[in-house]
């Protein structure tokens, strides 16, 4: 249940990039960070012009993504691959004159400290063994 946020300045950000942010964002969250696309959520915000500054100097173009995920989800070679793949698609849609300063940050959350449709991560956690039960009991 990961909620991704990107944030980008540049004059050539439209809605072809903003979708193009999300659909690659949405499988990276899928491909390396082994999340279900059906509750992963991205979100693009793009930066007023002169809003963004690196070093106290306007950036001409920026980028920096934060995701939140549940704490021990993911291994740290997971992470260092989803970083690596974010740097290349910002480089990618964003143009290479990106600056150093693009960070990408994997945000761990505990589990019960947040949660979708009104139930924690660690209800669902200690909820999982009922339902895999039933569900045996149901087919068997």
């Amino acid at each position: 249940m990961p909620f991704v946020h990107i944030q980008v300045a540049g004059a050539h950000i439209g809605t072809g990039e903003k979708q193009q942010l999300q659909k690659q964002a949405t499988s990276f969250m899928v491909d390396i960070m082994r999340k279900r696309p059906d509750v992963t959520a991205v979100l693009v915000d793009v930066a007023e012009p002169g809003s963004w500054a690196i070093g106290g100097e306007p950036a001409t173009v920026a980028a920096h993504l934060d995701v939140k995920v549940t704490r021990g989800t993911n291994t740290h070679e997971e992470k260092a691959r989803f970083v690596a793949e974010v740097a290349a698609m910002f480089r990618k849609v964003l143009g290479p004159d990106l600056p150093i300063a693009t960070y990408v940050v994997v945000d761990e959350i505990e589990a019960d400290a947040w949660g979708y449709d009104g139930v924690t991560q660690e209800e669902r956690r200690l909820l999982r063994p009922q339902a895999d039960a039933a569900e045996t009991a149901r087919t068997a």
